[in-house]
Formats: structure tokens, C-alpha cells, sequence
């Protein structure tokens, strides 16, 4: 069942509160990785640089950018279903990258905890924002 708007789904007042619920607690963690990131760019860029990856300060940008812009952007529901698909991008290979030595029971629950935050984004990539966004569907 639709709405009478092309291609927004009709959603219950429970499901629009639930799918700004759903893009605030998953928005939250990018938007506070990246203002960290900002706030400790050089503590940031070593650790990109510790792992071997090339040119660290380019790869600190864009993460700043994909986690605090694109974090706002989820947040708001702007663009969201590409943004969407580009954190989702961007967490898989971060959890690979960083989170890799699956000896360390630890740096498998960060890998998980990766690729389920990438679930989530990519349910709303499918779905969409909801109604009580900037898109609205």
C-alpha cells in the first residue's frame, strides 16, 4: 500500500517514530566518530598511518567526512538512501582494515559490531528515511 505521494510508502505515526528513532541511533555514532576525529586528527591519522595504510591524512578526511557529514545527513534524512550506502561502504572496509585480527576476541566483536551497524544502514537504504525526514520516503 502507498501513499498518495509517488513512491513513499504509507507509514503509521509508530513506524515514522520508529524510522527517526532507528537514523538517530545509528547517525549517533558516525556523528561522534567524526567530530573525534576533528578534535584528535593527529592521534587519528597516526592510527590510519600504524596500520600501514598510505597518505593517513587524506584517509582522515575522508573519514571526517563520510562519518560527521554523512552521519548528518543519515540524521536528518538527506539523500538518505545513498548515504546510506556509502557509510555501509565505508564501515565494512573500516572494519577490515582495523578490526582484522580475529585471534583477538575483541577486534571480532568490533568486526561484528561493523558489519551489523551495515545491516542497519542498508535496511534503510532499501526502505528509506520515512516520512518525518528531509527526502520524505
Amino acid at each position: 500500500m502507498t501513499s498518495t505521494t509517488t513512491n513513499v510508502p504509507a507509514t503509521t505515526s509508530l513506524q515514522d517514530g520508529a524510522l527517526v528513532l532507528g537514523r538517530v541511533l545509528i547517525a549517533a555514532i558516525f556523528i561522534l566518530s567524526g567530530f573525534g576525529k576533528i578534535t584528535d586528527f593527529a592521534g587519528t591519522t597516526g592510527y590510519i598511518a600504524s596500520v600501514g595504510l598510505p597518505l593517513a591524512p587524506v584517509g582522515t578526511v575522508i573519514a571526517i567526512v563520510v562519518e560527521l557529514i554523512g552521519g548528518l545527513m543519515l540524521l536528518v534524512g538527506f539523500k538518505t538512501r545513498l548515504v546510506a550506502l556509502v557509510i555501509a561502504g565505508f564501515t565494512i572496509v573500516a572494519g577490515a582494515l582495523f578490526h582484522n585480527n580475529f585471534a583477538d576476541q575483541m577486534q571480532m566483536i568490533h568486526f561484528m559490531k561493523n558489519l551489523a551497524i551495515s545491516g542497519g544502514l542498508l535496511f534503510v537504504a532499501v526502505f528509506g528515511p520515512g516520512r518525518l525526514s528531509v527526502d520524505r520516503g
